[in-house]
């Protein structure tokens, strides 16, 4: 059961960031959406250094392997991965800087909800990944540890629940319907943990591989989406200090926990 709450730990951090938008009645300043897009990028690089690439490696050396082969080539996989999704899928980032005769035929709520999906994917994966590395015992991930990722991804999609229900509302979206829209977005990660849970005794081999491929996966959103998004406009300091903070929260609870 401790592993069912683990799981669900980053999808109740989305579906509370979405509920503020039955508590707040205005959208969320630009100042302190800069704050929130830049602690959940230092949110991520910390995770993915310290909950994904250095068992990685702990794990490729204890299989008698050379330890950064394997963290290399899934890391370089993850980003090409995320490349990839993020070309062929329409979304905000790809499609709000198009003339309006060739944006999407989709609805600008669906495809809102399709990019904050489309990061999620990485996360739940990270999840996943970590907790079954805990579930074997000799991945050099322990159980405290993998909450932290759990934890730490929590925190991150907090704002990120926020940043899809706010805007949603101010579009004429019910406060009911953003609300449920923004939670939504978060439920690929845990189907995407169990799954990967479930299929733990055939990845054993390339376990190095997954968990750098969540990282590279992770940065790609990070570097690719998020910190551009802080950087915009006035003020991108602010952006900067919330990278700080995000980081330093995460590396404390990985070492602390793990």
């Amino acid at each position: 059961m401790e592993v069912v709450y683990g799981l669900l730990i980053p999808f109740a951090g989305t579906a509370l960031g979405s509920a503020m938008v039955i508590f707040l009645k205005n959208n969320i300043k630009q100042s302190v959406e800069k704050l929130l897009l830049g602690f959940a990028s230092g949110v991520m690089i910390a995770a993915s250094i310290w909950s994904l690439l250095i068992p990685a490696i702990e794990m490729s050396e204890q299989q008698g392997k050379i330890g950064w082969i394997a963290p290399a080539i899934g890391f370089l996989l993850g980003m090409i991965f995320l490349l990839v999704l993020d070309s062929v899928i329409p979304h905000m980032h790809l499609d709000k800087e198009k003339p309006e005769g060739v944006k999407s035929k989709l609805k600008k709520t669906t495809m809102l909800v399709l990019a904050v999906t489309l990061h999620n994917i990485p996360e739940g994966m990270a999840v996943g990944v970590t907790f079954a590395g805990a579930i074997l015992g000799n991945a050099g991930i322990t159980m405290t540890g993998a909450f932290a990722l759990a934890i730490g991804i929590a925190i991150q999609n907090f704002p990120e629940g926020a940043i899809i229900s706010m805007p949603l509302k101010s579009e004429g979206v019910s406060k009911g319907k953003a609300f449920l829209y923004g939670a939504l977005s978060g439920i690929v990660e845990p189907i995407g943990a169990i799954i990967t849970i479930c299929l733990t005794n055939l990845v054993v081999p390339i376990l190095p591989y997954l968990l750098s491929f969540a990282a590279g996966a992770m940065i790609y959103v990070v570097v690719e989406e998020l910190i551009p998004e802080s950087q915009m406009g006035e003020h991108s300091n602010i952006g900067t200090i919330g990278v700080a903070i995000g980081f330093v929260i995460m590396m404390i609870l990985d070492v602390a926990l793990g």
